[in-house]
């Protein structure tokens, strides 16, 4: 689906974890934004930088060979809490760059390939990790994502003014 310009939606969720942009996809259920809750819950108990991007539906671009994600301007700022319903969340992103795509799938290799397997997004190549739906992964994001700075695959500064810029949506 074409949102506006060369900006596409997706049906996934996003988040911003320190600098780099997590992008958890999967079908209606897998738990999208139960994974998204608990990481954004364990960053603030650990008073480490997090935000949602957007939930549900977000809008993807590629910036100088970059993905940029943004929360839909439909649902901005909301998130589904299962069992309790839709809720605003006060801690928001306008957008992030995507550092590391999370896959909900039930295929989950148990011994996944060092550095994870890519998966190209608009044409560019991410990083990827398969995990299956409805098992607690947070732990599992943030050491894949620390590991990943280590090895110099993500950098401590992803997030420049120009590839974050706001840009009009039409909806």
């Amino acid at each position: 689906m074409s949102v506006a310009g060369d900006e596409t939606g997706w049906h996934a969720t996003c988040l911003v974890l320190g600098e780099a942009g997590v992008l958890i996809r999967g079908p209606a259920g897998a738990g999208k934004s139960t994974l998204c809750l608990e990481l954004l819950d364990h960053a603030d108990g650990a008073a480490a930088h997090a935000r949602l991007v957007g939930d549900d539906r977000v809008l993807l671009a590629a910036r100088h060979g970059r993905i940029v994600a943004r929360g839909h301007p439909a649902v901005a700022g909301l998130i589904e809490i299962r069992g309790v319903g839709i809720r605003r969340l006060v801690n928001v992103a306008h957008a992030a760059v995507i550092r590391l795509v999370v896959d909900l799938v039930a295929d989950a290799p148990r011994l996944p390939a060092q550095p994870p397997d890519p998966v190209l997004i608009l044409g560019v190549a991410l990083p990827r990790l398969r995990l299956e739906p409805h098992r607690p992964h947070a732990y599992v994001i943030r050491q894949a994502l620390a590991a990943m700075q280590q090895d110099g695959i993500v950098s401590s500064r992803t997030h420049s003014a120009a590839l974050l810029a706001a840009e009009p949506c039409d909806v």
